[in-house]
């Protein structure tokens, strides 16, 4: 029975009309160390290595995406591989020392297993291979902000491109313009809700679209968050699959983040991946695991959902210690009613309440004034800018404690800025549809009346 193999043509491509490439002597050069290189390899290779009547790359900026373990970086071993051989200067990048590392072994160990001559530095974040009689070289780097300014490369590769941020890509864009024929490359796989840069997905996003002109694209995915054990699916987005990995390792993949397996193993593209404005590491740093000690009475944040659909109620209250500890109590939809709100407002040593909200904070403040309950403050959108402000300051400076709520850190970890106003005012929206900013509103305007509630000193008067 004839063994199964993954889909070897990516299942999106953008690529301009060539007729010559020069993939046949990377590959020869690669095929020299005893490996071989597959079907769909050679396919981006021949994309890559494609030149016009003047002789230079068609394709002056090439991305590509894989789902992991496919192998993606063998394509950029024989791109460089022809580069050493055709005496091509290059800066290979990539995230993290230990891949700027790894990257360095494997082209070593290629070029040994093929018996080539070359010299080699070994000096971790400095590393580099070149051959003396080509005088074709690459140079390993970890990426900054301030990377590569003053050098000159023929090819810029970005390893792990889903972690390229735009401060980078400032720095390096430029290390190629002195070349006469220049080349980048950038290749990763599709980034993750914590994945730091954006520079990948625009690039991406702009050639889709058709919107540039010397650039190229490739990418195995699936166009929707698909069912984890949709075996074709699997075949479909993994050109690897019955090569280097097989159907069994998949299997045991499959966990109970349906997202990450889509993201990871099947190339799914999400709308949502700048990093969260406040990091799982900050919101860690704030957990306790016993109540401290509580002082006064409870200020009460209530945020009505911008989409008119939740209404979350959160508590702040200050400590001996000088910092404030927060708590949600509860997301309800508004077709529940505000009787669990009154409910809790009656029976508890309120100071302060304020409510947010256009779509219910009106009606809510009326049923408070009917019950002779304390009269809720309604934020102006000044109020609500500061409320943010003091919200992002309090995390790094560490003067909120919370005891870990699993659905308020969801919200928390994984929410992003938006503008208010236009004073440069901002304030937060989840990345995911499913989860409710309003949750962490509530939590941050408890927060702000409390640090703003100042106790009264009495007046004394001396005769």
């Amino acid at each position: 029975m004839k063994k199964r193999l993954g889909n070897q043509e990516p299942t999106k491509k953008v690529v301009l009309p060539y007729k010559k490439s020069d993939y046949k002597k990377a590959v020869d050069f690669y095929e020299k160390s005893g490996r071989k290189a597959q079907k769909w390899q050679k396919i981006l290779l021949k994309d890559i290595l494609a030149y016009g009547k003047d002789n230079l790359w068609t394709h002056t900026k090439c991305g590509y995406s894989l789902p992991r373990r496919n192998g993606k970086n063998e394509i950029i071993v024989m791109r460089e591989l022809y580069g050493l051989f055709m005496g091509e200067e290059i800066n290979h990048t990539a995230h993290r020392v230990s891949t700027s590392h790894s990257a360095w072994e494997r082209l070593c160990r290629i070029l040994d297993e093929s018996g080539v001559d070359y010299r080699s530095l070994k000096a971790k974040g400095q590393e580099r291979v070149e051959i003396p009689e080509t005088g074709g070289r690459v140079e390993f780097r970890t990426r900054s902000s301030t990377g590569g300014l003053g050098e000159g490369f023929d090819l810029l590769v970005i390893d792990e491109a889903q972690e390229y941020t735009d401060d980078q890509e400032t720095a390096l864009k430029y290390v190629v313009s002195s070349s006469k024929n220049p080349q980048t490359i950038m290749c990763g796989t599709p980034p993750t809700p914590i994945s730091s840069g954006m520079v990948f997905v625009n690039f991406r996003k702009k050639v889709l679209s058709g919107d540039s002109k010397n650039f190229y694209w490739a990418e195995w995915s699936v166009d929707e968050n698909t069912n984890p054990h949709d075996v074709e699916a699997w075949y479909q987005t993994n050109p690897s699959l019955g090569t280097i990995f097989t159907e069994r390792i998949v299997e045991d993949e499959i966990g109970t983040d349906d997202l990450d397996f889509n993201i990871q193993r099947l190339g799914l593209w999400i709308s949502y991946n700048q990093k969260s404005a406040i990091s799982l590491t900050d919101w860690d740093r704030l957990k306790i695991d016993e109540l401290p000690n509580l002082i006064g009475g409870l200020y009460v944040g209530i945020k009505y959902g911008q989409d008119g659909n939740n209404v979350a109620l959160s508590i702040a209250v200050k400590t001996d210690e000088g910092k404030i500890f927060i708590e949600s109590l509860d997301c309800q939809s508004v077709r529940n009613g505000d009787r669990w709100i009154l409910d809790f407002l009656k029976s508890a040593d309120i100071e302060k309440v304020v409510v947010d909200g256009a779509s219910g904070q009106n009606i809510l403040a009326s049923e408070m004034k009917d019950l002779k309950l304390k009269e809720p403050i309604l934020p102006t959108v000044k109020e609500v800018i500061k409320a943010n402000a003091m919200w992002e300051r309090a995390i790094f400076e560490e003067s909120i404690l919370h005891n870990d709520q699993e659905s308020l850190k969801q919200v928390v970890t994984n929410c992003e800025k938006r503008n208010i106003g236009s004073s440069g005012g901002f304030g937060y929206k989840s990345q995911f549809d499913d989860m409710d900013i309003s949750l962490m509103d509530s939590c941050l305007l408890a927060h702000w009346v409390c640090k703003e509630n100042k106790k009264k000193i009495k007046q004394k008067i001396y005769y």
